[in-house]
């Protein structure tokens, strides 16, 4: 018997600027045209609502696996949303109200039968930082807060500490603050715009030097390699859009004993392609937006990421 031919929206950021070596969106989009499914192309602008309906503006797309000219687009319509059998969320963060009004649109298009990666209602719940803080016994020592004084105590009682806004990626607007650090004030006075923001301080942990390591979880099966980001010297971020270097490796007992104790919730909420991100033996992050790191590891070890997805996604539809 013939298997149905899907169609597939996904919502990313402009495919023109990408850079498709590394880009996992990519990945799973060569996966989806190799298995002959129709991609229907969207960005942010293109989703709207219209008495109540779900809709956007889509393009069909098709690829080619090459540096320069890999997309082209043959056709543009509006169309309801739950005309697709699946959409696949992928707009980077910032994670701002822009991003929440857009997955109450999807999640319009889920409530008539489409099937959305990952779930709208647990990208709004699921703060990649503060999700974290649900398992605590895998957590630095962390506080959450825009007050300046209960930041002060932290650092104070920590000496060594990393401040990390919410709602950013790749490293974005990421400090440490060591012990007599004379830049406290005017890096927190940024960081909480004078206690109007919230962000996450957290404990530094010295297993930096030893890789922050993304392992990538779908419906709860962890891909046994990890992407493991050693920062360059002089540099406290390892994330490779701030110059990290990467090293796969294999995941370790701890790592296991993480992913074994989350992986259950995550599929209970709707997360089905998540990358989690480990230091030393502790969680510092739970990346549900659109989670990076296939081509790094697929173009090392035998193993397709993607493959894994689309799987899930033809055995969740036929």
């Amino acid at each position: 018997m013939n298997k149905k031919i899907l169609k597939i929206g996904i919502v990313m950021d402009p495919i023109q600027l990408i850079k498709i070596e590394k880009d996992s969106s990519f990945a799973i989009l060569l996966n989806i045209q190799k298995r002959q499914h129709n991609i229907y192309y969207m960005e942010m602008n293109d989703l709207y609502l219209k008495k109540g309906i779900a809709y956007a503006k889509t393009r069909i797309l098709r690829l080619k696996n090459q540096k320069t000219q890999y997309f082209n687009f043959i056709e543009e319509k509006n169309i309801p949303l739950h005309k697709l059998d699946v959409i696949l969320m992928r707009k980077d963060p910032p994670f701002n109200m822009e991003f929440i009004y857009a997955t109450y649109i999807l999640e319009r298009a889920e409530e008539k039968g489409v099937l959305v990666i990952n779930k709208p209602k647990s990208l709004r719940d699921c703060n990649e930082k503060i999700f974290t803080l649900w398992f605590d016994q895998f957590v630095p020592n962390t506080l959450v807060t825009r007050n300046l004084s209960q930041i002060y105590h932290f650092w104070k009682n920590n000496k060594d500490i990393i401040v990390k806004p919410l709602d950013n990626m790749g490293g974005s607007g990421i400090f440490r603050i060591k012990k007599n650090d004379a830049n406290f004030f005017s890096i927190i006075e940024k960081m909480t715009n004078y206690e109007k923001k919230y962000c996450m301080i957290q404990e530094y942990i010295p297993d930096i030097k030893n890789g922050d390591k993304r392992i990538l979880i779908v419906n709860g099966e962890a891909v046994p390699w990890c992407v493991a980001r050693i920062p360059k010297k002089e540099e406290n971020r390892a994330n490779i859009a701030a110059g990290g270097t990467v090293k796969i490796k294999k995941l370790e007992k701890k790592d296991w004993e993480i992913i074994n104790y989350i992986s259950s919730m995550l599929k209970e909420k709707g997360l089905i392609f998540v990358g989690i991100d480990i230091i030393g033996d502790k969680l510092t992050e739970i990346n549900i937006t659109s989670p990076t790191c296939i081509c790094e590891i697929e173009s090392n070890i035998n193993i397709s990421i993607s493959g894994m997805l689309i799987n899930y996604i033809e055995n969740k539809i036929y």
